[in-house]
């Protein structure tokens, strides 16, 4: 699978492993190879403990000045509503491919991974009242 490499860190997580693949899979063309083709890309689970902290490793800035791109997910993305679960992990998709800048007229980085997420076809879900 071609994006096994992303998928990894969700081994021991089955549930949240079919959300990332489930959008991964979504995501336009251009989009996946972007990801595929930045060694910078990464998808990893939010380890913060109480009292401890969190860690993970990612690589440092490139030559350029390209930041890392590494997607932190938290496991209760896995027992959350599919839709919002979809959503947010979209969102942060968004956000690495537009290496948390704005999109188009959209200089907010928020509502840019927002907006880029609804194109996607990962609109933020309403509340229920």
């Amino acid at each position: 699978m071609r994006f096994a490499a992303y998928l990894a860190p969700f081994t021991e997580h089955p549930r949240l492993q079919r959300r990332v693949i489930y959008v991964l899979e979504r995501l336009p063309a251009e989009v996946q190879q972007d990801f595929l083709n930045d060694h910078r890309f990464q998808v990893t689970i939010d380890n913060y403990k109480p009292g401890v902290g969190w860690s993970f490793l990612m690589p440092p800035p490139g030559h350029t000045g390209d930041t890392s791109r590494c997607v932190v997910l938290r496991l209760k993305l896995a027992d959350a509503p599919e839709p919002f679960a979809w959503y947010v992990i979209a969102h942060e998709f968004a956000h690495a491919y537009l290496r948390n800048g704005g999109w188009g007229e959209i200089t907010d980085i928020e509502e840019a991974a927002d907006a880029m997420a609804a194109s996607w076809g990962f609109e933020r879900p309403q509340p229920h009242v």
